[in-house]
């Protein structure tokens, strides 16, 4: 799996350079999420699927552990740049109401600054 990760200073970007996230590369990217979360104890993660075309119930699985993983943190797990297909298999798993979602890099700045406004 190609990962890029960058330190943002209130988060870490992840971003997924594959075109698919599935049952190969779901492992993978748990225990990157583990490690960088558990281990380096980084709160606030934004994973970014802009190149993913394709997930399936493996891929959503990882997305689901590094949420559950920064919520048990007191972090936010955040989404971006979901394609098309992708966003029809979230919104047919009802995952959009577990997960926060956010169309671009703006709108993922806005979502923290908030969050950070609420104390949290």
């Amino acid at each position: 799996m190609k990962l890029q990760i960058e330190d943002k200073g209130s988060y870490k970007l992840v971003k997924i350079e594959n075109e698919r996230l599935d049952t190969l590369l779901a492992p993978e990217l748990k225990g990157e999420l583990f490690s960088l979360i558990q281990t380096q104890g980084n709160k606030n993660i934004v994973l970014d699927i802009s190149n993913c075309s394709f997930c399936d119930s493996s891929g959503l699985s990882a997305i689901l552990v590094g949420n559950r993983l920064c919520e048990n943190s007191s972090g936010i797990f955040i989404v971006t740049g979901i394609q098309a297909y992708v966003e029809k298999l979230i919104k047919i798993s009802l995952l959009d109401s577990v997960l926060t979602i956010a169309k671009d890099t703006d709108e993922v700045e806005s979502l923290l600054k908030k969050r950070a406004e609420m104390g949290g």
